[in-house]
Protein backbone atom coordinates (compact mmCIF):
# COMPACT_ATOMS: atom_id res chain seq x y z
CA UNK A 1 0.00 0.00 0.00
CA UNK A 2 1.10 3.29 -0.87
CA UNK A 3 2.34 6.10 1.70
CA UNK A 4 0.77 9.43 1.30
CA UNK A 5 3.02 12.26 0.78
CA UNK A 6 3.53 15.06 3.10
CA UNK A 7 2.44 18.04 1.80
CA UNK A 8 5.38 20.29 0.84
CA UNK A 9 5.90 23.94 2.62
CA UNK A 10 6.24 26.46 0.22
CA UNK A 11 8.49 29.74 1.55
CA UNK A 12 8.25 33.03 -0.21
CA UNK A 13 10.97 34.85 0.30
CA UNK A 14 10.09 38.59 -0.49
CA UNK A 15 13.07 41.42 1.21
CA UNK A 16 11.81 44.92 0.80
CA UNK A 17 15.27 46.18 -0.39
CA UNK A 18 16.24 45.95 -4.06
CA UNK A 19 19.16 48.28 -5.85
CA UNK A 20 18.50 47.11 -9.16
CA UNK A 21 14.62 47.48 -9.18
CA UNK A 22 13.52 48.77 -5.76
CA UNK A 23 10.16 48.28 -4.52
CA UNK A 24 9.64 45.28 -7.08
CA UNK A 25 8.10 42.41 -5.20
CA UNK A 26 5.05 45.08 -4.13
CA UNK A 27 5.45 47.05 -8.20
CA UNK A 28 1.98 46.62 -9.78
CA UNK A 29 3.11 43.91 -12.77
CA UNK A 30 0.43 42.88 -15.41
CA UNK A 31 -2.24 44.54 -13.31
CA UNK A 32 -1.08 43.35 -9.45
CA UNK A 33 1.54 43.55 -7.04
CA UNK A 34 4.27 41.30 -8.24
CA UNK A 35 4.07 39.34 -5.20
CA UNK A 36 0.61 37.96 -5.59
CA UNK A 37 1.77 35.69 -8.72
CA UNK A 38 3.92 33.93 -6.95
CA UNK A 39 1.82 33.47 -3.89
CA UNK A 40 -1.41 32.37 -6.59
CA UNK A 41 1.37 29.71 -7.96
CA UNK A 42 1.97 28.65 -4.54
CA UNK A 43 -1.43 28.15 -3.05
CA UNK A 44 -2.81 26.76 -6.51
CA UNK A 45 0.43 23.99 -6.16
CA UNK A 46 -1.56 20.79 -5.27
CA UNK A 47 1.47 19.77 -4.08
CA UNK A 48 1.78 22.21 -1.31
CA UNK A 49 -0.21 21.88 1.85
CA UNK A 50 1.30 25.77 3.91
CA UNK A 51 2.31 29.00 2.03
CA UNK A 52 4.20 31.11 4.56
CA UNK A 53 5.75 34.66 3.08
CA UNK A 54 9.44 35.52 4.53
CA UNK A 55 9.51 39.36 4.48
CA UNK A 56 10.27 42.26 6.07
CA UNK A 57 8.10 44.60 3.78
CA UNK A 58 4.85 45.42 5.85
CA UNK A 59 3.07 45.37 2.58
CA UNK A 60 4.33 42.33 1.36
CA UNK A 61 3.05 41.10 5.27
CA UNK A 62 -0.46 41.97 4.53
CA UNK A 63 -1.03 40.71 1.34
CA UNK A 64 0.65 37.51 2.42
CA UNK A 65 -2.09 37.24 5.20
CA UNK A 66 -5.19 38.60 2.80
CA UNK A 67 -4.48 35.73 0.93
CA UNK A 68 -4.44 32.85 3.64
CA UNK A 69 -0.59 32.43 3.60
CA UNK A 70 1.47 32.81 7.19
CA UNK A 71 2.61 35.61 7.19
CA UNK A 72 6.54 35.71 9.09
CA UNK A 73 8.24 38.71 9.95
CA UNK A 74 12.10 38.60 8.32
CA UNK A 75 15.01 40.45 10.91
CA UNK A 76 17.26 42.90 9.10
CA UNK A 77 20.00 40.85 9.64
CA UNK A 78 18.67 38.71 7.10
CA UNK A 79 16.73 41.56 4.98
CA UNK A 80 19.80 42.57 3.41
CA UNK A 81 21.42 42.29 -0.30
CA UNK A 82 24.56 39.89 1.40
CA UNK A 83 21.58 38.04 3.24
CA UNK A 84 21.41 33.98 1.91
CA UNK A 85 18.22 32.59 1.13
CA UNK A 86 19.00 29.42 3.07
CA UNK A 87 18.96 31.63 6.29
CA UNK A 88 16.05 33.26 5.51
CA UNK A 89 14.56 29.86 4.85
CA UNK A 90 15.77 28.31 7.94
CA UNK A 91 14.06 31.58 9.52
CA UNK A 92 10.54 30.94 8.38
CA UNK A 93 10.59 27.50 9.00
CA UNK A 94 11.30 27.62 12.94
CA UNK A 95 9.59 31.39 13.57
CA UNK A 96 6.39 30.77 11.75
CA UNK A 97 3.61 31.91 14.58
CA UNK A 98 3.57 29.58 16.93
CA UNK A 99 0.32 28.02 17.08
CA UNK A 100 0.53 27.10 13.15
CA UNK A 101 4.32 26.23 13.89
CA UNK A 102 3.28 22.93 15.39
CA UNK A 103 1.41 21.84 12.72
CA UNK A 104 4.25 21.85 10.55
CA UNK A 105 5.80 18.97 9.68
CA UNK A 106 9.52 18.87 10.35
CA UNK A 107 10.75 15.15 9.09
CA UNK A 108 13.96 15.00 6.88
CA UNK A 109 12.23 14.33 3.62
CA UNK A 110 9.64 16.89 3.68
CA UNK A 111 10.03 19.02 0.77
CA UNK A 112 10.75 22.62 1.32
CA UNK A 113 9.88 25.10 -1.86
CA UNK A 114 11.63 28.28 -2.26
CA UNK A 115 10.31 30.57 -4.01
CA UNK A 116 11.11 34.32 -4.93
CA UNK A 117 8.51 36.76 -4.93
CA UNK A 118 10.19 39.00 -7.69
CA UNK A 119 9.18 36.17 -10.40
CA UNK A 120 5.59 37.05 -11.51
CA UNK A 121 5.88 34.77 -14.81
CA UNK A 122 6.67 30.54 -14.07
CA UNK A 123 5.26 28.03 -16.26
CA UNK A 124 1.78 26.22 -14.87
CA UNK A 125 2.58 23.13 -12.88
CA UNK A 126 6.28 24.01 -12.28
CA UNK A 127 6.03 23.60 -8.63
CA UNK A 128 4.20 20.54 -8.71
CA UNK A 129 6.65 19.22 -11.16
CA UNK A 130 9.83 19.68 -9.06
CA UNK A 131 8.31 18.88 -6.25
CA UNK A 132 7.36 15.56 -7.49
CA UNK A 133 10.93 14.80 -9.16
CA UNK A 134 12.15 15.27 -5.61
CA UNK A 135 10.04 12.66 -4.07
CA UNK A 136 10.40 10.14 -7.14
CA UNK A 137 13.78 10.52 -7.35
CA UNK A 138 14.94 10.71 -3.41
CA UNK A 139 17.34 13.94 -4.50
CA UNK A 140 18.41 16.47 -2.20
CA UNK A 141 17.21 19.22 -4.12
CA UNK A 142 15.19 19.95 -7.39
CA UNK A 143 15.96 23.18 -9.09
CA UNK A 144 14.56 24.65 -12.44
CA UNK A 145 16.45 25.89 -15.49
CA UNK A 146 16.95 27.38 -19.02
CA UNK A 147 18.73 27.06 -21.86
CA UNK A 148 21.91 29.12 -21.84
CA UNK A 149 20.64 30.98 -25.47
CA UNK A 150 22.95 33.36 -26.61
CA UNK A 151 24.44 33.80 -22.93
CA UNK A 152 26.04 30.57 -23.49
CA UNK A 153 29.14 30.38 -21.36
CA UNK A 154 31.60 29.67 -24.77
CA UNK A 155 30.80 33.08 -25.49
CA UNK A 156 31.48 34.58 -22.87
CA UNK A 157 34.84 36.97 -22.91
CA UNK A 158 37.08 39.67 -20.92
CA UNK A 159 37.05 42.95 -21.65
CA UNK A 160 40.24 44.67 -20.72
CA UNK A 161 40.34 48.46 -19.46
CA UNK A 162 41.72 49.73 -22.94
CA UNK A 163 38.99 47.82 -24.70
CA UNK A 164 40.71 44.71 -25.69
CA UNK A 165 38.93 41.48 -26.16
CA UNK A 166 39.92 38.05 -24.73
CA UNK A 167 38.57 34.52 -24.59
CA UNK A 168 37.35 33.87 -20.84
CA UNK A 169 39.27 31.13 -20.80
CA UNK A 170 41.12 28.88 -23.40
CA UNK A 171 42.73 30.58 -26.16
CA UNK A 172 40.10 30.68 -28.78
CA UNK A 173 37.31 33.36 -28.45
CA UNK A 174 33.89 32.15 -28.82
CA UNK A 175 35.51 28.54 -28.47
CA UNK A 176 35.69 28.98 -32.26
CA UNK A 177 31.98 28.42 -32.42
CA UNK A 178 29.59 31.51 -33.99
CA UNK A 179 26.31 29.83 -34.87
CA UNK A 180 24.13 29.53 -31.59
CA UNK A 181 23.16 26.23 -33.14
CA UNK A 182 26.35 25.12 -33.03
CA UNK A 183 26.80 25.31 -29.32
CA UNK A 184 26.66 22.57 -26.98
CA UNK A 185 23.65 22.35 -24.42
CA UNK A 186 23.90 24.20 -21.68
CA UNK A 187 21.65 25.92 -19.47
CA UNK A 188 21.64 28.12 -16.45
CA UNK A 189 19.38 28.77 -12.87
CA UNK A 190 16.13 30.41 -14.36
CA UNK A 191 14.30 31.06 -10.72
CA UNK A 192 11.34 29.81 -11.32
CA UNK A 193 11.38 26.84 -8.48
CA UNK A 194 13.88 24.98 -5.85
CA UNK A 195 13.06 22.38 -3.68
CA UNK A 196 14.79 20.91 -1.26
CA UNK A 197 14.32 18.57 1.41
CA UNK A 198 14.00 20.38 4.87
CA UNK A 199 17.10 17.55 5.86
CA UNK A 200 19.14 19.67 3.26
CA UNK A 201 18.00 22.54 4.31
CA UNK A 202 19.18 22.09 7.95
CA UNK A 203 22.27 20.67 6.80
CA UNK A 204 22.08 17.31 8.33
CA UNK A 205 24.46 15.75 6.11
CA UNK A 206 27.43 16.61 7.21
CA UNK A 207 29.05 14.71 4.20
CA UNK A 208 27.78 17.48 2.17
CA UNK A 209 30.78 19.89 1.88
CA UNK A 210 30.66 23.53 2.60
CA UNK A 211 29.60 26.14 0.05
CA UNK A 212 26.91 28.43 -0.27
CA UNK A 213 25.15 25.89 -2.14
CA UNK A 214 25.29 23.11 0.57
CA UNK A 215 22.07 23.50 1.55
CA UNK A 216 21.20 22.08 -1.82
CA UNK A 217 22.37 18.93 -0.55
CA UNK A 218 24.66 15.92 -2.55
CA UNK A 219 21.81 14.72 -4.87
CA UNK A 220 20.76 17.59 -7.14
CA UNK A 221 18.38 17.40 -9.87
CA UNK A 222 17.13 19.65 -12.46
CA UNK A 223 14.06 20.61 -14.40
CA UNK A 224 14.58 22.25 -17.85
CA UNK A 225 12.03 24.96 -18.52
CA UNK A 226 11.79 26.50 -22.25
CA UNK A 227 13.86 30.03 -22.44
CA UNK A 228 11.98 32.57 -21.71
CA UNK A 229 9.49 30.50 -19.43
CA UNK A 230 10.17 32.58 -16.53
CA UNK A 231 10.38 35.76 -16.07
CA UNK A 232 13.01 36.64 -13.13
CA UNK A 233 12.38 40.54 -12.14
CA UNK A 234 16.16 41.98 -11.86
CA UNK A 235 16.25 45.05 -13.65
CA UNK A 236 13.52 47.49 -15.01
CA UNK A 237 14.07 45.62 -18.36
CA UNK A 238 12.56 42.89 -16.63
CA UNK A 239 9.63 44.46 -15.06
CA UNK A 240 8.40 45.83 -18.25
CA UNK A 241 8.70 42.90 -20.17
CA UNK A 242 6.60 41.31 -17.64
CA UNK A 243 3.97 43.44 -17.60
CA UNK A 244 3.33 43.43 -21.29
CA UNK A 245 3.54 39.45 -21.38
CA UNK A 246 0.68 39.28 -18.60
CA UNK A 247 -1.16 41.77 -19.90
CA UNK A 248 -1.06 40.15 -23.35
CA UNK A 249 -2.38 36.83 -21.57
CA UNK A 250 -5.22 38.52 -19.77
CA UNK A 251 -6.19 40.18 -23.64
CA UNK A 252 -6.17 36.97 -24.96
CA UNK A 253 -7.83 35.29 -22.48
CA UNK A 254 -10.70 38.21 -22.51
CA UNK A 255 -10.93 37.76 -26.43
CA UNK A 256 -11.29 33.41 -25.82
CA UNK A 257 -14.10 34.24 -23.34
Amino acid sequence: MNTPHQPAIAIVLARAGSKGVPGKNTAVVGGKPCVRWTLEAALSAKAVGRVLVSSDDEIVLRIAASMGALPVRRPSDLASDSARIDDASRHALENANPASRDSLPCSSSLPVVILYANVPIRPAGLIDRAVNMLRTTGADSVQSYAPAGKHHPWWTARLAAEGEVSPWQGEVLNNGVYRRQDLPPAVIPDGGVLVVTRGALFRENAAVPEGPHAFFGLDRRGILNDEGAVIDIDSRIDLLVADAMLRERRERHVDAA
